[in-house]
């Protein structure tokens, strides 16, 4: 533990290089309980040296009264781009048309560009412009010189017209998979031929934005891993191992309750240790569309008294679910990479995930968790009851998975590289030999 916590401090610590670029981060939700990292790597980013102001498309998933200080602070100081007052907003986007008659050709001419649009898609395309507008209006009134956007749905076509209408630079974080699976009708290649650079969050995400784009672009993409803190989000004192088995172990899932999260093929899974008389008591924390059909399910199988749903949580509360946990599960179908899944590794606990897009980077199968084919209830059935009935697998797992974060999703280093990446890309514009970890 002493060398884990030399690593961190020593990070934390560095003198931070003052950046001479003023820059705008968009964000479609900013503050949002399903997206903590946003918070996390503005916060870091600024004490790194970078001079960033937040803008969000939308209000906080919450209102302001149940924001902790920290998000409430935040949400104070962001620009929100859909006022609640219309009015005011729409005045101000009249504004813009009647002194700035280039910038809002310019952005129609774009629209009017863009190719194999529906009547209704050209609508909503419009609706961008309008809140492009607003966010240029944003950057010259706050002197910001360069747009960063994350994600490459709704929110980057907005980033995409604000950089072509005010003739400002933009970037891109892409995380996947919406925007992967989906490039077509997000008109990803256009954001992608627009961006001065783009960050990808792993290897996998770098290769699909390379087959959307010629060889003489790739030098634009530059793979910088999310990641979360070793030094905040360590093991509880108690010892999975030791854990009394006249008692189930205890598993917890967390995420949106969407399809592609898999949430399906894990009460299967359940089903299936239950009928093999292998214990287990589950805990599935999220909110959303699915979550009535999965309650349904429970039920028409008697899970209900081993598995619970706890709807969305605070960040904080999922911790606490976390660290009352022996392990973690995610089915997904369809992922970037889940901070879920390096918050419960940094816990110290023996995950399982699928083997799909980015996350046999954060997890080798039999050395840092389990990895088993989505959409296959019985091999994950297979892999956790391995982990349910052999305690040292599960201490070995997790003591694994914890060194894995410490050394290749370790938030405070991984922001180190980010800041350094944007302070060489805002100033020269070019594609650098930055470091990439875990390359």
């Amino acid at each position: 533990m002493h060398m884990e916590q030399e690593m961190a401090v020593e990070t934390r610590t560095a003198k931070p290089t003052v950046s001479a670029v003023r820059m705008g981060y968009l964000l479609s939700q900013y503050p949002a309980i399903s997206h903590t990292f946003f918070l996390q790597e503005v916060l870091g980013l600024r004490a790194r040296g970078l001079r960033l102001e937040t803008a969000s498309i939308n209000r906080p998933d919450r209102p302001s009264a149940e924001l902790p200080p920290v998000e409430a602070t935040e949400a104070r100081r962001t620009h929100y781009i859909k006022d609640r007052k219309r009015k005011r907003a729409l005045r101000r986007v009249l504004g813009v048309v009647c002194t700035r008659p280039g910038v809002v050709m310019r952005g129609l001419k774009a629209v009017l560009a863009m190719k194999g649009l529906s009547l209704r898609e050209r609508l909503f395309w419009l609706f961008y412009l309008a809140e492009a507008l607003l966010v240029g209006r944003w950057m010259k009134q706050r002197n910001l010189s360069h747009l960063h956007v994350h994600f490459g749905g709704p929110v980057a076509s907005v980033g995409l017209l604000t950089s072509i209408a005010w003739q400002v630079p933009y970037s891109l974080t892409i995380h996947g998979p919406e925007e992967l699976l989906n490039s077509t009708s997000h008109h990803l290649k256009a954001k992608l031929d627009q961006a001065k650079f783009v960050f990808c969050i792993s290897d996998f995400c770098r290769s699909q934005l390379c087959a959307l784009t010629p060889t003489a672009d790739w030098h634009k993409f530059t793979v910088i891993r999310l990641g979360v803190d070793p030094l905040v989000l360590t093991p509880p004192s108690r010892i999975a191992s030791l854990h009394s088995r006249t008692a189930p172990l205890r598993l917890v899932c967390t995420g949106r309750m969407v399809p592609e999260k898999g949430h399906i093929v894990l009460l299967e899974a359940i089903q299936l240790l239950r009928e093999r008389g292998i214990r287990v008591e589950a805990t599935l924390i999220g909110a959303g569309p699915e979550r009535k059909s999965l309650e349904d399910y429970a039920t028409r199988h008697r899970l209900t008294d081993v598995v619970h749903f706890t709807g969305a949580l605070s960040h904080q509360e999922t911790l606490g679910q976390l660290r009352r946990a022996d392990l973690f599960a995610l089915a997904s179908f369809a992922e970037g990479i889940p901070v879920s899944l390096m918050e419960a590794m940094s816990l110290g606990l023996p995950c399982v995930g699928t083997c799909i897009a980015g996350i046999p980077e954060l997890i080798r199968d039999g050395i840092d968790g389990l990895l088993v084919p989505p959409a296959n209830a019985t091999a994950l059935a297979n892999a956790l009851g391995s982990l349910l009935e052999d305690h040292l697998l599960r201490r070995n797992l997790g003591s694994s998975a914890r060194q894995r974060i410490i050394h290749q999703y370790n938030l405070p280093l991984n922001q180190e590289l980010l800041a350094h990446a944007f302070q060489l890309k805002t100033a020269v514009g070019e594609a650098s030999n930055l470091p990439e970890r875990g390359r």
